[in-house]
């Protein structure tokens, strides 16, 4: 049975400060009042009833984990994450027979992949 992923985390200096910058981008509801701080995403809705599929490929780079978030529109969400401290790394492209995506990193440095809906 194909198990599906269930939760993710975004590692940084400075919790607090990346808590308000996803607060802000997706709109995601987190609650960090618990005794680590540890900023809870709720689940969003919209997504694949089954859960979301990924992929496994060789990086000429470091080893990493990118997670992809589904939105309206990837111009508009890599023009928000930039005035908020955030980079375009890969600005909209066409995946052939596949989705429209983009990617930026956060204040942090984190990379962060957009799947256009």
């Amino acid at each position: 049975m194909t198990r599906p992923v269930v939760h993710f985390e975004i590692h940084g200096k400075d919790a607090p400060k990346l808590q308000e910058f996803y607060r802000e981008l997706f709109g995601w509801e987190i609650d960090a009042n618990n005794p680590m701080n540890y900023g809870m995403v709720t689940a969003g809705k919209g997504a694949p009833e089954d859960g979301i599929g990924g992929g496994i490929t060789t990086s000429p780079a470091a080893p990493m984990v990118t997670i992809y978030v589904q939105v309206l529109s990837l111009d508009e969400t890599l023009a928000k994450a930039e005035s908020m401290g955030g980079k375009t790394v890969m600005p909209p492209m066409d995946i052939p027979e596949g989705p429209t995506m983009a990617m930026f990193s956060d204040p942090e440095g984190n990379v962060i992949g957009l799947v256009k809906q």
